[in-house]
């Protein structure tokens, strides 16, 4: 198939499936951030593009995306995942907040990777926070049609151009339970979707809920507040009053959570796991 026909198939199903409606069971709160935090692709990488054994593109939302140095320390896994990669692969983070797996389609954000993504290179799909979001029709998508966007848009059309997905299963949130001591699985009907769509289609996958947990588990809860973006009123220049923000991360939770990442990577078995850096494989 060739490219324009991928990206014109894109189009014409999401177009057939339509908005998705606002049923469902009740879930958190939606990620929205402003455009304006969207900064461009990270593309940190040493030596000559001819060097480059490939990109990596990141398909996602706020918890991935790179922000520019307005909101910082606010930072997303996506944007601080190059370091724990070889000078071999480039990363191009295309996160931005705020969008599901079926708006950042309808947006033409994902025909926007699919026009330039290229035979060797990869692309890492993480959504369901925003897909979650019931009251929010432009957002919300069923976890059966997350499934479905995850199988045809970006595993199968990623595939016909030659590329590799990598399904994400969406990192978690600062939802303790205090009765259990442990941390709760954040979204699990999105979790269980992406886990099995993955094995359907024999795609990479990479269980950062799983691993996101186990570490906020490990750390515990107070301490967890240094991953997530809990900052006290004067602290930052960005964030004049403070905030308690249990779904984003400040910049060490940023780096934590992408070296999770690219741990998981390095066991996959992919030509782009002997590109993980070994700090990142302990």
């Amino acid at each position: 198939m060739s490219r324009t026909a991928v990206v014109s198939d894109i189009s014409r199903r999401h177009v057939l499936l339509g908005a998705a409606g606002a049923l469902g069971a009740g879930v958190l709160g939606a990620l929205g951030v402003p455009d304006s935090a969207f900064a461009a692709p990270s593309t940190a990488i040493s030596g000559s593009a001819a060097a480059a054994t490939g990109t990596l593109y990141i398909a996602s939302d706020s918890t991935a995306q790179t922000y520019s140095s307005g909101y910082y320390p606010q930072a997303g896994w996506g944007q601080k995942l190059s370091s724990y990669f070889t000078s071999n692969v480039a990363v191009a983070n295309r996160a931005i907040g705020g969008r599901s797996s079926r708006s950042f389609i309808e947006q033409g954000r994902l025909a926007a990777i699919h026009e330039v993504i290229k035979p060797g290179d990869y692309l890492f799909v993480q959504f369901g926070h925003n897909d979650a979001t019931v009251g929010n029709a432009e957002r919300y998508t069923p976890p059966a049609d997350y499934k479905e966007y995850l199988r045809n848009d970006y595993i199968r059309a990623t595939r016909a151009l030659g590329a590799t997905p990598v399904v994400v299963t969406p990192v978690s949130r600062r939802s303790y339970n205090a009765s259990t001591g442990k941390f709760n699985v954040s979204f699990p009907a999105y979790v269980d979707a992406a886990k099995a769509v993955a094995q359907e289609e024999s795609a990479a996958l990479v269980d950062l809920s799983a691993a996101s947990r186990a570490r906020l588990d490990e750390i515990g809860v107070e301490a967890s507040k240094g991953v997530f973006l809990w900052l006290g009123a004067g602290q930052y220049p960005n964030f004049p009053n403070g905030v308690q923000d249990d779904t984003h991360f400040q910049e060490r939770g940023a780096v934590e959570m992408a070296r999770l990442v690219s741990r998981a990577v390095a066991g996959l078995g992919l030509p782009l796991s002997g590109e993980v850096v070994p700090m990142a494989a302990r």
